[in-house]
């Protein structure tokens, strides 16, 4: 297999000293500190894996790796301790600069990302993803960051797996504000993040582009989905309509005609009505905001981790529940190997994405910024078996490369480095380097994944045709 696009691997933007230097609170930081087992065994991230303090070893396992492109997030609350930029955190900034410098001193080309999950404290006391007020603030961080570090870095990510992040925090209140607002709150944080993203890129477009010739995007979680009965007309448009709910529903907005799909707007109507509201929970764009959000990116970044399959199941009680508005059950095939806790192994899937995204978005230039597999607490460095899993996705990508000319050009494996996986805490290691993160100097080991991904890229690529 020969490689055409640029390898890579993505950092978490979480593993830096939580207090250090001048940096504010997070909500992340609030929300590990509270303790009642919202993560796993009241884990936090205060030192995870050590790279605010450890760059430098980060720096060595990228060099080892010989990556071309390194993926990493930028902390809101290190740089803007409050989330304004009223205080300004120097230190913040050099440190930035330092992972910039370093990174294209040694021939690699930073992605960066504005925000990942980890909003400052302060604005979410002021409503968070909830409040309207939040797009202001974000675009006003975006452009402080355009124009702190626009000059060397060219791809920008301004959020991160929006669809999951908004799920997750605000409807099942599962991840840091930590309260449940179901049938209504991930609606409202999804409406104010696109708006969000939006304005950003036309702040970057406006002020900075013609300059700095840079792209920007958002990076979108994708789950591929199969009907579970394929001869099933119910199952078939079950499917559609996770489709929509999860990709589409940031992906239609942003690339096509700056509105959600049709099927996410009806649906939810309906089990609205049939729930007793007067209208609809979902709040729609005006025609204004519709003008504003179409088109606002350069590139289509997207997650890839695992495939479902889909069922129909009708919402008899009018539960205000995100699956029950969708009406629909998702579950693996039993024969599908599950690699770790949410994640079952199915290669093919990257590839239908990829083809997908190709037929509903007109060939776009495709960034895969995550996909990864986990493992529970290595007993053995030779993850073998683990490697064994990229192998197949990396013949599944081959085939969207060669066989369905898919506009690829940037592969990013999560991650570099075994971290803190949010509400998992350190109970998955999804990195491509060890940590021991009961040894105080936080070493970096590679795995057998790291040595054989190293030579990938040496090579150019897999050295058997799949």
């Amino acid at each position: 297999m020969k490689r055409v696009l640029e390898m890579d691997v993505v950092m978490v933007p979480q593993q830096r000293g939580w207090d250090a230097d001048g940096k504010g609170l997070s909500v992340w930081d609030t929300f590990t500190h509270q303790g009642g087992e919202r993560v796993f065994k009241n884990q936090t991230g205060d030192v995870a894996c050590g790279s605010y303090t450890l760059w430098g070893e980060g720096l060595k396992c990228i060099k080892q790796l010989g990556l071309t492109h390194y993926r990493f997030s930028l902390s809101w609350s290190r740089l803007l301790p409050d989330g304004t930029t009223g205080f300004i955190n120097q230190k913040g900034i050099d440190y930035c600069n330092k992972i910039i410098d370093d990174l294209l001193t040694n021939g690699v080309t930073p992605i960066v990302t504005l925000y990942h999950y980890d909003l400052p404290q302060a604005l979410e006391d002021k409503g968070g993803w909830l409040s309207e007020a939040i797009i202001e603030s974000f675009d006003k961080y975006a452009r402080f960051c355009f124009g702190t570090f626009g000059d060397p870095v060219q791809r920008w990510i301004t959020i991160n797996e929006p669809n999951v992040f908004a799920l997750l925090a605000y409807d099942f209140g599962i991840y840091p504000p930590g309260v449940p607002h179901f049938g209504t709150g991930s609606y409202q944080a999804a409406y104010n993040l696109i708006k969000a993203h939006a304005r950003s890129w036309h702040s970057y477009d406006s002020l900075f582009r013609k300059e700095q010739k840079g792209v920007v995007s958002l990076a979108i979680f994708a789950t591929w989905v199969e009907p579970a009965d394929p001869n099933s007309v119910s199952d078939q448009e079950a499917a559609k309509r996770a489709l929509a709910f999860c990709l589409n529903f940031f992906a239609k907005p942003v690339f096509t005609d700056g509105d959600y799909p049709e099927v996410v707007k009806s649906q939810i109507a309906f089990m609205s009505k049939k729930q007793g509201y007067p209208s609809s929970r979902f709040p729609e764009f005006t025609e204004e905001e519709k003008r504003m959000i179409k088109g606002t990116a350069d590139f289509f970044a997207v997650h890839y981790y695992t495939t479902h399959l889909v069922k129909y199941q009708e919402n008899k009680k009018g539960e205000l529940v995100f699956f029950q508005d969708v009406e629909i059950q998702v579950f693996p095939d039993p024969t599908w190997i599950r690699s770790l806790d949410w994640i079952y192994v199915v290669p093919w899937g990257i590839r239908k994405v990829l083809q997908y995204i190709k037929d509903t978005y007109n060939n776009p230039v495709i960034y895969i910024t995550e996909n990864g597999f986990p493992q529970g607490d290595p007993a053995s460095l030779d993850d073998t078996q683990l490697w064994e899993y990229f192998r197949q996705t990396f013949q599944e990508l081959f085939k969207a490369l060669q066989t369905d000319k898919v506009n690829c050009k940037i592969y990013c494996a999560w991650s570099l480095l075994d971290n803190f996986e949010w509400i998992q805490g350190y109970s998955s290691w999804f990195g491509l380097f060890h940590v021991d993160f009961e040894d105080l100097a936080r070493p970096r080991v590679p795995y057998t994944s790291a040595k054989v991904y190293a030579k990938i890229i040496q090579n150019n690529g897999l050295e058997e045709h799949p």
